[in-house]
């Protein structure tokens, strides 16, 4: 089994960072995005890690980043990347299981992401954990004129949802666990 494990990005893992960002989101972000969301107090920025010493230098250890912001009662996940590699893992998963408990646990009420009308892998994944399509935005991704399909999620603040947190979060440790992870979400 290879462990994982979740935290908080540091400076440290910059640069790791700034790589899977280029990878797997064509350089979205840059050093100063990452160092300003790093110092906010409204945002979580987590990635997953690689615990293991052996093979590090052949691969990262840097698996995959999100992040979401504190905005009023919402929280807006402004991304959600996963090394190439290491996709349909259950690591996407996982990783959202953790900024959706971020959210409740700052007493958020709902959550709102942008993806792309083409990213059907990742439209299923949110569909998963109870999002809904709330709009459509246009030409949303400058690069490509590809809309973006405005997703939403409420009920982050009931009393039944830390149950359905901790079944999702059981799912997404199974769902690793078939793929040889070993992790706890905590």
């Amino acid at each position: 089994m290879r462990n994982l494990q979740v935290g908080v990005l540091t400076p440290q893992y910059l640069t790791a960072a700034l790589d899977l960002d280029r990878r797997c989101l064509g350089g979205l972000w840059h050093l100063d995005g990452y160092q300003r969301e790093i110092d906010s107090p409204n945002s979580d920025l987590l990635v997953l890690q690689r615990l293991e010493a052996s093979d590090t230098r052949h691969s990262p250890s840097l698996l995959a980043i999100g992040c979401s912001w504190a905005i009023l009662e919402e929280a807006h996940i402004t991304l959600l990347a996963v090394e190439l590699d290491y996709q349909r893992q259950g690591l996407g998963q996982a990783l959202l299981c953790c900024l959706l408990k971020a959210a409740h646990d700052r007493g958020l009420e709902r959550a709102t992401l942008e993806v792309r009308v083409s990213n059907q892998a990742a439209i299923a994944l949110y569909e998963k954990f109870g999002f809904q399509t709330a709009g459509r935005r246009k030409r949303y991704y400058a690069e490509t004129g590809e809309d973006a399909l405005v997703l939403w999620r409420g009920g982050l603040h009931h009393p039944h949802f830390p149950a359905t947190l901790a079944n999702w979060q059981q799912a997404a440790s199974d769902r690793l666990g078939r793929s040889g992870w070993q992790f706890n979400g905590k």
